[in-house]
């Protein structure tokens, strides 16, 4: 990361890590939904010098430490991965990242794109939602996270309630407990049947980010906050992730 010279590192230094926590969730406050170029020259000249501040300050810098903090629920804030803005609508209320310590980990998201996409605009009059899972396992190898794609799970909801954080963890762990239909999924073709007749283009691309092997670090983790850096492979850009603990 590259520091803005245009902010004094010097006054960063001398701010608590609650002091930094809390500047970046008001500095990203109501600003996930901005486009992803926009959040991009946001973490180039605004957050990136935050971000490295705190990870020298990180208190666990080694990712076995890490694996008993990050379990649990976690609600990403603020993001630059594409990824999980591919389909248009994400609900950020309704978006969680769960680890479970059986080595599963999923990203989970409801998206709610109704009038945007011309597609679903005959659903529009009712309550459409479309919950989007992805599936990986994580370790720690060799000192680092290592983070494979192991499955996409979709639902169609209409006229839903709410994706809650027990709902959520309820969907996650029954596919976790349903071993078949784990097995079913390979690396080369995850099976993504709604989205596929929903917008072939999206998922298309769903496809091509499910094929990739992420690198992940953090680079600070405490019991209730994350800033996480990924790489989708080894030639693209890094990502950001700002998460908190929900509970």
């Amino acid at each position: 990361m590259t520091a803005n010279p245009a902010i004094d590192s010097n006054q960063l230094s001398k701010k608590s890590v609650e002091e930094l926590k809390q500047e970046i969730l008001e500095l990203t406050r109501d600003r996930d939904r901005d486009p992803l170029n926009q959040k991009v020259k946001f973490y180039q000249n605004k957050l990136a010098p935050i971000f490295e501040e705190l990870s020298r300050r990180n208190p666990h810098p080694n990712p076995e430490e890490q694996v008993s903090l990050v379990l649990g629920v976690w609600s990403p804030v603020w993001s630059t991965i594409p990824f999980q803005d591919i389909i248009p609508g994400r609900m950020q209320e309704e978006s969680y990242q769960i680890f479970h310590d059986d080595g599963y980990y999923a990203n989970i998201a409801r998206y709610a794109p109704g009038h945007r996409l011309p597609f679903l605009s005959k659903l529009s009059s009712i309550l459409f939602a479309y919950d989007l899972m992805l599936l990986q396992k994580y370790e720690i190898r060799d000192g680092d996270w290592y983070i494979q794609n192991i499955g996409i799970k979709q639902g169609l909801r209409i006229g839903a309630a709410p994706l809650t954080i027990d709902k959520a963890e309820d969907w996650f762990t029954r596919i976790v407990q349903s071993k078949s239909k784990l097995s079913s999924e390979t690396k080369d073709a995850p099976q993504i049947p709604l989205l596929k007749s929903l917008n072939r283009k999206i998922a298309k691309q769903t496809k091509g980010a499910f094929k990739a092997t992420p690198q992940f670090e953090h680079l600070y983790i405490d019991p209730n906050f994350r800033l996480v850096k990924t790489r989708r492979e080894a030639k693209q850009r890094p990502s950001y992730t700002i998460a908190v603990r929900k509970d």
